[in-house]
């Protein structure tokens, strides 16, 4: 393992981080309310940010995230990367990459992800749509274009969004433009990620690899550095992964952003006539959470690296949400608390690091849940370990 960033990696990393610094200020921040700001996300598009993550990986999207988590600027960056111009780039037909990916890069299309278990969106092929591969057994992975009805609670993002990727562990990647059978009504989190309820009324969708069942394995080969060594995971699981991935790279920058406030406010702050960063209670308390932030960083950068490399990372991933659902939370408590009675005040900036930490932990799936798939899934892919060995020695 080697998670040292490219020169390019490392390029993009700092011309975000100024960027970010530049334009998610405070002050434009406390203006933008529950909205994003579409000034910053022009100025991310037209640096050619979101069209880098394609040749940048993984890695370096998450690279990308920690900086957006540092100032947690409002705009869609991690939701369009993973949900559409990796999804796209991974599991789209070579048609739908030409079409779809400029748009997405240059920031016209923006896509957020209704992941199945979060709510009840399906998709349901239309008739008479099938692709070349249909062979007429039902199977709606046939159908290259189809109809999604059903209802999603939450989903981030979902008032900018000019696109939805549905992923369904048995339908597979469903694209669906937001259009009048999309209803989109506003809802409120506990971070300003201009959330929506998506209600879908037979929406027109196209499935993603469409012109062959095993279109998006080859796609992700060709966007992999090394060929794939390993089967290729579904189409679902390596979105899910990704997005785990990816927001757990972003939670370690918004700990980080947090962090950061705290050291600066303890070293400035007096008590009894010395530094609030002199005593040792306080040192112990931002050392704990420095360790976090570490730990949630490196299992980030692990699972990234794999995915990149083009091995096994479900269970990395996971760790890394795990990690991200944990430490994360813990790491903003801190924040806020080392700000004393500042921490309470709701327009102090330390405030927006807690509650993007809150809501990233229950967008992660919070530590228990996360656990207990981590554990199920170490077990069932044990299972499958013994069957082989069974059969060889059989």
């Amino acid at each position: 393992m080697d998670f040292t960033p490219t020169e390019e990696q490392a390029a993009a990393r700092d011309l975000a981080a100024r960027i970010f610094g530049d334009l998610a200020t405070p002050e434009r921040l406390a203006a933008a309310g529950t909205g994003s700001d579409p000034e910053l996300w022009k100025a991310l598009c037209a640096a050619g940010l979101v069209s880098a993550v394609e040749e940048l990986g993984l890695l370096g999207l998450v690279l990308l995230l920690e900086e957006q988590g540092r100032t947690t600027a409002q705009v869609p960056f991690a939701s369009t990367c993973v949900y559409g111009l990796l999804a796209v780039a991974a599991h789209g037909s070579p048609e739908q990459r030409t079409r779809l990916l400029p748009g997405i890069g240059d920031g016209s299309v923006v896509v957020c992800g209704a992941v199945s278990g979060q709510g009840g969106a399906r998709a349901r092929a239309a008739r008479g749509e099938r692709d070349g591969d249909g062979d007429g057994d039902g199977d709606q992975r046939a159908f290259a274009q189809g109809e999604l009805s059903g209802t999603v609670p939450v989903v981030p993002w979902l008032r900018d969004a000019t696109h939805v990727l549905v992923a369904d562990e048995q339908q597979g990647l469903w694209l669906a433009p937001v259009t009048d059978a999309v209803g989109v009504e506003a809802v409120e989190l506990t971070a300003p990620w201009a959330a929506g309820r998506l209600t879908l009324e037979g929406a027109p969708a196209e499935r993603l690899g469409a012109a062959g069942v095993d279109d998006g394995a080859e796609a992700q080969q060709s966007h992999s550095r090394p060929p794939t060594p390993t089967p290729t995971p579904s189409p679902y699981a390596d979105v899910l992964a990704t997005a785990r991935t990816a927001f757990a790279g972003l939670q370690a920058g918004v700990g980080a952003g947090s962090l950061a406030r705290a050291v600066a406010h303890v070293n400035a702050r007096e008590q009894f006539g010395r530094p609030l960063a002199t005593r040792q209670a306080v040192q112990l308390r931002a050392a704990d959470a420095h360790m976090d932030i570490e730990a949630m960083r490196v299992t980030a950068y692990e699972a990234a690296w794999r995915r990149d490399a083009g091995l096994p990372y479900a269970t990395h991933a996971l760790t890394a949400a795990w990690w991200a659902s944990e430490a994360g939370q813990r790491v903003v408590h801190t924040g806020q608390h080392l700000h004393g009675g500042a921490g309470a005040d709701l327009d102090h900036p330390v405030h927006r690091h807690f509650l993007w930490g809150r809501q990233l932990d229950a967008y992660l799936g919070g530590g228990g849940e996360v656990l207990q798939e981590l554990g199920e899934l170490i077990v069932s892919e044990e299972e499958e370990k013994e069957k082989e060995r069974e059969v060889g020695e059989g």
